[in-house]
Parts: structure tokens; C-alpha cells; sequence
């Protein structure tokens, strides 16, 4: 008997350590699945998806059905317009022909301009009648010429006017005056330049009309005299020495009867 109950005791105790093991094991084994579980990352949900439902396309009832009318058929295709029949194109122009062959035609060079007329010449003759400085103070040129009356102080007083000895002084104290003049004369042979004859002479191709320097010195000493000496007469030509050296530069100026006061008005 009491063998039995010791045999049945190891059993039994046998039985116990078996189902704890087992027990532990399953145990176990639901851990490790849990935590396998919670290591992996959580997926999200797909979005839900919105379903509306249309009511159905249902015809009413109380609407009579539509039945064609006899011969409406024929009706309505000869009302219907039929379709134009296309546009034709447009005739293309024709491609014009290459032009011939021409030679090349050069335009004509400009005409050279021409040179300018040369300045009036004073003749030996004209010369030895022409009114100087020296002949205006004897009181009449070598030929009776170019004596004008007005007095010999410039027109401060009475008495004589001389003009000629007056621009004479005023040229001669322009040394630029003199060097003009003297290359204007060169190309003559160191004839008197005639500057004036009625309106200011231009020579060769010089800017403007005559010895613009010259004529404006001459101009304003004649502006700046007296009245009567610049209405004084003249007749002939008048001989101005700028420089009173043999060859030194000599200026003509005068016309046949003319007043020192129609040099301010010569074009």
C-alpha cells in the first residue's frame, strides 16, 4: 500500500512538472508572438470611399409617348439645309519669271563743282586815277578823281573830311590785316586787291565774300565816324597803303559814285 501511494505521488508530481513545463511554454510562446507583434509598424487604413447614389433616369408615367407622324420623316430631311459643297481654292498665281540679264547701269559722279570765277582786276590805268591818302590832303587825286569835301580832322570840326587817310591809319595798326592781304596779293604778282566795287569781292575759296577781317576792320571804323564823313561823295577808286614800304600790302576799293556809307550795306 504504501508503495502504491508513493508510485501514485511520483506520478502525480510528474503530471504537475509536466503541465507547469507546458504551461511555461505556452507562455513563452504568446510573448514572443505579442512582442513580434508590437515591433512591427502600424499600417494606416486605406481612405474611405464615397459612394452617391443617383436616382434613377425613370420617365414619368403620365407623359404620352411620342409617336412620329406619318410622312414627317421626308418633311424634315428636305427642311434640313444640305451641306454646301466645299469652296474650291483660289488659282495660285503664277511665279514670275527670273528677270533678264541686264548690264548694270552706274549712276553718273556728281559734277565737280566749278571752280570760282577769279576776282575783278584793277588796270594800270585805274590805278594812276585812284584816290590815296597823299592826294586827298594835296585836295584832288593824280586825275582829278576821288576828291570828296569834308574836312581833314575826321569830321571834328569844320574844314575837310578825310576819309581815305583816316581808314589808312586804322588798317595799318592790324598786323593780321596786312599779312591777309599780302598772301591774297601773291597770287598776282603783288597787285592791289581789289575788295569792294559795289559789294564785297570774293576771292578764290575763301569762306564768305571777300577778307572777312578786312571788311569787318573797314566796316566798323566807317560806322563809328562821323555822319558826314560817311555821306561823303566819292567818285572813282580809292588806293589804301596798309603798310607804306615798297611791296608792302596795298588794298582798291570805290566804284564809279558811291558814298562811304554804302559799304555797311554791301551784301
Amino acid at each position: 500500500m504504501e508503495r502504491r501511494s508513493q508510485s501514485e505521488r511520483t506520478r502525480t508530481r510528474r503530471r504537475r512538472l509536466t503541465a507547469g513545463a507546458l504551461a511555461a511554454a505556452a507562455h513563452a510562446l504568446l510573448l514572443v508572438l505579442l512582442l513580434r507583434d508590437l515591433s512591427q509598424p502600424l499600417q494606416p487604413e486605406p481612405p474611405a470611399i464615397q459612394v452617391i447614389l443617383a436616382p434613377p433616369l425613370v420617365r414619368p408615367l403620365l407623359e404620352p409617348p411620342v409617336e412620329p407622324k406619318p410622312g414627317g420623316g421626308a418633311r424634315a430631311q428636305a427642311a434640313a439645309p444640305s451641306p454646301s459643297p466645299p469652296k474650291p481654292s483660289p488659282p495660285r498665281a503664277p511665279r514670275p519669271k527670273p528677270p533678264p540679264d541686264i548690264p548694270p547701269r552706274y549712276a553718273p559722279q556728281a559734277e565737280v563743282e566749278a571752280p570760282p570765277a577769279p576776282a575783278p582786276r584793277v588796270s594800270a590805268a585805274e590805278l594812276a586815277q585812284a584816290t590815296t591818302a597823299e592826294s586827298e590832303a594835296g585836295g584832288a587825286g593824280a586825275g582829278g578823281l576821288g576828291a570828296g569835301e569834308g574836312g581833314g580832322d575826321g569830321g571834328a570840326g569844320g574844314g575837310r573830311c578825310d576819309m581815305v587817310r583816316r581808314l589808312q591809319a586804322k588798317l595799318q595798326g592790324h598786323p593780321s590785316l596786312q599779312a591777309a592781304v599780302m598772301r591774297a596779293q601773291e597770287d598776282r604778282g603783288f597787285e592791289p586787291v581789289l575788295v569792294w566795287n559795289g559789294d564785297w569781292v570774293r576771292r578764290g575759296v575763301e569762306d564768305g565774300k571777300g577778307l572777312a577781317g578786312l571788311r569787318q576792320a573797314i566796316a566798323v571804323e566807317v560806322a563809328f565816324s562821323p555822319r558826314r564823313c560817311r555821306d561823303q561823295a566819292m567818285r572813282g577808286l580809292v588806293l589804301l597803303r596798309l603798310d607804306e614800304r615798297p611791296g608792302g600790302p596795298r588794298i582798291v576799293l570805290g566804284t564809279r559814285a558811291w558814298r562811304w556809307s554804302d559799304l555797311l550795306f554791301a551784301r
